[in-house]
C-alpha cells in the first residue's frame, strides 16, 4: 500500500477522481509494492484501482489508452526507499573516498529497480526468488555486476556469503529468456588472468541472452588504510587482460556473430595500445561503462572539423582534463588548430590529488584541484571542462564547489561539455546555441 502525493489534472486518474492522499492498495487486483508493479499493471487499458480513502474502502475503475500514464504521483521515484548494498566489496570506490564530503555520497545502492529504470548494475546479492520471479514474468532486462563466476572468489570479493549462491540467479534470467548486461570490475591478483577466462568462458553459456559485457580495471584511491590491498593494473597487465578478452571476442564473433565482451577503454590507455576502430565496438552497447568513449569522441570530432564554419578570428581556449585522457584531448585540440588559422588551444593535464595520483579519469576531477593546478596558467577566454566533472543536471563538483567558485578563484568563464566531438568543437571555437 502507498499513499498518492497528487494527482494531474486532466488525467485519467484525475478524470476518475482519484484524490491526492488516497492509499493505494491495489491495481487490477495485484498489490502494488512499487513503482516496478504501478508501471506493470498500469500498462493496461481497463484499470481497477482499490484505494482507502479516510479509512473507507473505494473502487476506482479508469478506461485508458494502452501505456498512457494514469496521472498518479507518490512521494518518491521508487514509492519505496532505495535498497542499499549488502557488499562490502574489496575494491568499492565509495569505501575509498575521503571524509567529509555530502552525505549522498556515501550511500550505495544495490536496487534492482533503478536497472531497469536508470542502467544502474545490481549484484542480485540482496534479491529473493520472488524478485527474481517478478523480473522474469515482467520480461525485464537487467544489468549484472557479475565481477567473477567463480562462488568462492566472489565470496572473497564481494565480502557476502551469500555472493557465490546467488549467482544461480544469472542462469536462471538467461534460461526464461532475460536479457543480460554485465560487468567485471577487474582486480589484479585477485579476478585477472585464469579466473577472468573462467568468467569469460562461464557467462559465453548465457549466449545469446549475454548482450554485453564490459572489463574495467579497478580503481584505486590514497583513502585505503585498513582496507584489502589492492593493486593497479600494469602496463604488462593491462595488456594481457586485453588479449584475453580478445580471445573470447574472436570466440564469440565466429559462434554467435558479436564480440559481447569488451575492455573499457582505460586498458587501452594504460597498456599503451592504440584504441580500436569504430566497427570494434559494433552498438557501443557498453558506451556507459567507458568502452568506445574515446573512440567515439575522435570519430565525431574529426567529421565535425570537416562540417565547422569559422570566421578567422583570434580565439584561446584552455581545457583540462584527466592523466588517462590527456594524449587524445591534445591530440583533438591540435587537429582543431591546425584547421582553424587564429585558434589556440592550451590542454592541461590535471594530476588528481584529492582521490590520489593513481585516479587519472577526468570524471573524478575536483574544483580544488582545478583550482591549485591552473591558477597563474595561461587559460585564454575560456576554460573547458567535461561535464562529467559536474554533479548531473547541476553546476556542483565532487568536493561541493561550484562552476562558480572556479571561475572566480581563476579569473576565466567555464563551459562544460560531454564526451560528444561535435559539441566539444563548438565548444573550443566558441559556438553559442
Amino acid at each position: 500500500m502507498v499513499k498518492i502525493n497528487s494527482v494531474t489534472p486532466g488525467s485519467p486518474a484525475y478524470e476518475a477522481g482519484v484524490q491526492p492522499g488516497d492509499i493505494l492498495s491495489k491495481l487490477n487486483g495485484h498489490d502494488v509494492r512499487d513503482v516496478l508493479d504501478y508501471m506493470y499493471y498500469a500498462a493496461d487499458t481497463d484499470i481497477c484501482l482499490d484505494l482507502v480513502r479516510h479509512g473507507e474502502e473505494i473502487t476506482v475503475l479508469i478506461s485508458k489508452d494502452e501505456y498512457d500514464d494514469l496521472g498518479l504521483e507518490f512521494e518518491t521515484f521508487l514509492m519505496d526507499k532505495k535498497q542499499s548494498c549488502s557488499n562490502k566489496c574489496v575494491f568499492c570506490f565509495i569505501d575509498q573516498m575521503p571524509p567529509g564530503m555530502r552525505e549522498t555520497l556515501y550511500f550505495k545502492d544495490d536496487d534492482a529497480r533503478l536497472s531497469f529504470l536508470q542502467g544502474n548494475y545490481v549484484t542480485l546479492t540482496n534479491m529473493t526468488q520472488r524478485d527474481i520471479d517478478r523480473i522474469i514474468e515482467m520480461k525485464l532486462n537487467i544489468n549484472v555486476s557479475v565481477h567473477t563466476t567463480n562462488p568462492e572468489l566472489r565470496v572473497k570479493m564481494m565480502h557476502n556469503r551469500f555472493a557465490g549462491e546467488k549467482l544461480k540467479f544469472i542462469w536462471q534470467l538467461a534460461q526464461n529468456g532475460i536479457k543480460l548486461n554485465c560487468q567485471v570490475v577487474c582486480c589484479p591478483g585477485l579476478n585477472d588472468g585464469d579466473e577472468l577466462r573462467r568468467t569469460l568462458r562461464d557467462l559465453g553459456e548465457l549466449m545469446p541472452n549475454l548482450t554485453s559485457m564490459a572489463v574495467v580495471p579497478v580503481g584505486v584511491t590514497k583513502y585505503r588504510e585498513g582496507l584489502y590491498p589492492l593493486k593497479t593494473f600494469t602496463k604488462e597487465g593491462a595488456g594481457e587482460t586485453i588479449d584475453i578478452i580478445a580471445e573470447f571476442q574472436q570466440e564469440f564473433l565466429e559462434r554467435f556473430g558479436t564480440r559481447t565482451v569488451f575492455p573499457s577503454d582505460e586498458f587501452f590507455l594504460i597498456a599503451e595500445r592504440e584504441l580500436p576502430d569504430m566497427e570494434y565496438y559494433e552498438d557501443f552497447s557498453q558506451y556507459e561503462n567507458g568502452v568506445g568513449i574515446l573512440r567515439s569522441l575522435m570519430d565525431e570530432f574529426e567529421k565535425a572539423i570537416d562540417l565547422a564554419e569559422w570566421n578567422g578570428r583570434e580565439r584561446h581556449v584552455s581545457i583540462a582534463t584527466g592523466y588517462s585522457a590527456y594524449s587524445t584531448i591534445r591530440h583533438l585540440a591540435e587537429l582543431a588548430e591546425n584547421s582553424f588559422d587564429g585558434l589556440h588551444c592550451y590542454v592541461y593535464r590535471i594530476r588528481n590529488d584529492f582521490f590520489g595520483e593513481t585516479i587519472t579519469v577526468t570524471g573524478l576531477i575536483t574544483a580544488q584541484d582545478l583550482i591549485a593546478q591552473l591558477k597563474g596558467q595561461k587559460l585564454g577566454e575560456q576554460l573547458l571542462i567535461s561535464s562529467a566533472m559536474l554533479r548531473r543536471d547541476s553546476d556542483q563538483f565532487l568536493d561541493d564547489l561550484l562552476v562558480s567558485d572556479v571561475e572566480r578563484e581563476l579569473g576565466v568563464t567555464l563551459r562544460s561539455s560531454p564526451s560528444d566531438g561535435y559539441e566539444l568543437l563548438d565548444a573550443i571555437l566558441g559556438v553559442t546555441y
